[in-house]
């Protein structure tokens, strides 16, 4: 059973990756696109990946909403094919001599592959957690991990920066249009048991997968559900509790870094017996951080709009 599935896995993928490539419109495209990835998804669960299964389901879930929005916004513009049979059957062959290459590679891999997992692990006890995946992302590469939160900051910055002059501290477009009873109703039941998830997500990523990211990003998309449904209006980008929230977590992930100096003396480095209570406090404030900007990145610039 587990083989047959596989087998129809390993079919899919590449099927629903050519079906998006030659859509005839932009909306078909990106429903191909979204359900590639939760093809994808389900490939890591079957590779035991249970972590990068999670976030590639949380990652596909937002810029699936992103390329909607984009492909609703587009304007079809025929585009002439270039280039002659023959350059396209070179191109052709050089991908499938360049697909086969890595699968003769991933073949001939050493049984087992060469890993750092056991070195990883080996030094779980020190930093009291039980999930590698979050030891390798807040420990063993913390500064990727920081880099990598504050190129999302500058990713939201660059969005409003697309807003007009005076603009920019307004509230942005609310999204989609009127709402129909069904999103309401999904709107007033699923939040709930969705910050319940979420909460359980974080909680749990020490030792089990999950962790700050899928949690903020299942919290981001209850709230975009919310502000479809007009339970709630945007807010304004120019308010004050909005940007501390947005800077609260890269804040307090550097103001732990810079504590290491302290104690074990580098940037990044936890205190001896308190590296989870930190991991754990900056996930936290990580999770606020990322679930505000992931959603103000979907919603957009501001209009200029202001509340009183």
């Amino acid at each position: 059973m587990n083989a047959t599935l596989d087998a129809v896995l390993a079919l899919m993928l590449p099927v629903m990756a050519l079906f998006s490539l030659n859509a005839r419109d932009e909306r078909s495209a990106v429903i191909g696109f979204m359900a590639l990835g939760l093809l994808l998804a389900l490939a890591w669960v079957r590779l035991g990946a249970v972590d990068v299964a999670l976030t590639e389901a949380a990652i596909g879930a937002l810029t699936g909403v992103l390329l909607l929005g984009a492909a609703s916004a587009a304007v079809s513009v025929a585009v002439p094919r270039t280039g002659s049979p023959l350059l396209r059957g070179l191109l052709a062959l050089a991908a499938a001599l360049v697909a086969a290459g890595v699968a003769v590679i991933v073949a001939g891999a050493p049984d087992p592959a060469p890993s750092l997992a056991a070195a990883a692990v080996a030094h779980l006890g020190a930093l009291e957690l039980g999930n590698p995946v979050t030891a390798v992302l807040l420990a063993y590469r913390a500064l990727d991990t920081l880099l990598e939160t504050v190129v999302v900051l500058l990713a939201l910055i660059g969005v409003w920066s697309l807003a007009g002059e005076g603009e920019w501290r307004g509230a942005p477009a609310a999204p989609g249009g009127t709402a129909s009873r069904p999103v309401v109703l999904l709107a007033r039941l699923l939040p709930p048991v969705g910050l319940v998830v979420a909460v359980h997500l974080l909680w749990v990523g020490a030792d089990a997968p999950g962790g700050k990211f899928q949690a903020a990003t299942l919290i981001a998309a209850m709230w975009l559900l919310v502000l479809m449904a007009g339970l709630r209006a945007p807010p304004e980008l120019g308010g004050a509790r909005l940007r501390g929230l947005i800077a609260a977590g890269p804040a307090v992930f550097i103001a732990i870094g810079l504590a290491g100096f302290l104690v074990p003396g580098q940037f990044l480095a936890y205190p001896e017996g308190w590296a989870k209570a930190a991991i754990i406090v900056i996930e936290v404030a990580l999770t606020a951080s990322l679930a505000a900007m992931l959603a103000l990145i979907v919603l957009g610039p501001g209009t200029g709009e202001r509340r009183t």
